[in-house]
């Protein structure tokens, strides 16, 4: 006996192949190489804010974000540019120890840039080997689905953050009225049987939009506000800016901390601008970094440097000298 013959076993004229070529004889399919991971799904803790300041102002709110989302309600939270909206939604979905989703609102936004759409062409070969030595192999050619942001999340049970929702044109969020109401995702624009997805348990959605009179926010659907929970935020204590403040900038010390954050407030109260924490922020890095290269900043510098942080606040180059002299009797 040939060592060949242990190779094969015969019947006839018919010729058995070995087990492996068998298990592929009715025919293979060969998909181009691709990655399924989304590339929507983050780990918490990679977008959550580090350091996170949490006086007890910070935490009676905290708090109560997380409970409306223990009992299944999206969170909507409003409230003035840079008061901390993004920074605590991402903070409490970093919490709920879920993959968390990122989607910041644009008035070009579509439904599809949110639920999915059919954005590539998937290839793949068909060899059907039946027959020994005979290899038939067919091309094929389709559109390939891919989800966005939206479907993403609801599928994975993971926390969406919508940043600045009301930015979006709302045709666009209207699929999310079947979400909250029915527990189904629809999919417009895609065919066949699976035009919907069932809302994973674990979903949870947190929502922020600024005040509806501030410019380039659309009014959001009336039929959609109710069914968020929502929950108004104003700028923190000074107790609570002086500490964000401080944690942002390491470089920093007591009294100027005091100073910038003192500034930022005389200047929201008495001129009724609307700037944030984030303006004191920078004024504080600014100082910081002056007194760091050159070993003192004086007055003069600080009121500059304080005037520059807020003045893209100001509607007119004449608004600014108003600006500088509030800023000055507080230095």
């Amino acid at each position: 006996m040939t060592e060949s013959s242990h190779d094969r076993r015969t019947r006839g004229r018919q010729i058995r192949t070995p087990r492996e070529q068998k298990e592929n004889s009715r025919g293979k399919k060969e998909l181009e190489d691709r990655d399924d991971a989304s590339p929507d799904l983050r780990d918490g803790s990679e977008l959550a804010p580090d350091p996170f300041v949490e006086t007890e102002a910070v935490s009676d709110v905290r708090e109560r974000v997380g409970h409306w989302l223990s009992v299944g309600r999206p969170v909507h939270l409003v409230g003035p540019t840079g008061c901390g909206k993004t920074a605590l939604a991402l903070h409490v979905a970093a919490e709920r120890d879920r993959p968390v989703v990122l989607v910041n609102g644009d008035a070009s936004l579509r439904t599809a840039d949110l639920v999915g759409e059919y954005g590539e062409r998937e290839r793949y070969s068909v060899r059907d080997e039946f027959v020994r030595d005979v290899v038939k192999r067919t091309d094929v050619e389709r559109d390939r689905w891919v989800d966005n942001a939206l479907t993403t999340a609801v599928k994975e049970g993971a926390t969406l953050v919508y940043n600045e929702f009301s930015r979006t044109k709302p045709a666009a969020n209207n699929v999310l009225l079947s979400m909250f109401e029915e527990g189904v995702l629809e999919l417009p624009g895609k065919r066949g049987e699976d035009r919907s997805v069932d809302v994973h348990p674990e979903f949870r959605a947190i929502f922020t939009s600024n005040d509806a009179e501030y410019a380039g926010v659309h009014e959001p659907q009336d039929a959609l506000l109710d069914r968020l929970v929502g929950v108004y935020l104003d700028y923190y204590d000074a107790e609570t800016e002086r500490e964000i403040v401080a944690a942002r900038v390491e470089d920093a010390d007591a009294d100027l901390v005091e100073t910038v954050v003192d500034a930022v407030r005389a200047v929201r109260a008495q001129l009724d601008v609307t700037v944030g924490t984030r303006a004191a922020v920078m004024a504080a890095e600014a100082v910081a970094a002056l007194e760091r290269d050159d070993g003192s900043a004086d007055d003069d510098a600080v009121v500059q440097c304080c005037v520059d942080a807020m003045a893209s606040k100001t509607a007119t180059r004449g608004e600014i000298d108003p600006l500088r002299e509030t800023v000055r009797e507080v230095i």
